[in-house]
């Protein structure tokens, strides 16, 4: 059962990538402190990076997950 749902998670975050959502937030920092931004676009940025945020958690669960279960599986031969 875990199995599927680890599936399906993978399914929704096809063509999504760790490393390229790591650069939009380093992005988005960048422009947050450059003080340059209206303060609506602060907030805005500020609200897309903490979104970006919880999707690179979900992604880092699930691996774990994942690394967790094949551990579990070499323990059990």
């Amino acid at each position: 059962m875990v199995k599927r749902k680890n599936a399906s998670s993978s399914d929704s975050m096809e063509g999504w990538n760790y490393e390229a959502k790591v650069i939009e937030i380093e992005g988005i920092i960048a422009r947050i402190e450059s003080g340059e931004l209206e303060l609506e676009a602060v907030f805005e940025q500020f609200a897309s990076a903490v979104e970006y945020l919880r999707q690179c958690e979900s992604f880092l669960q699930q691996r774990q997950q994942q690394v967790d279960l094949l551990i579990e599986t070499l323990s059990d031969e």
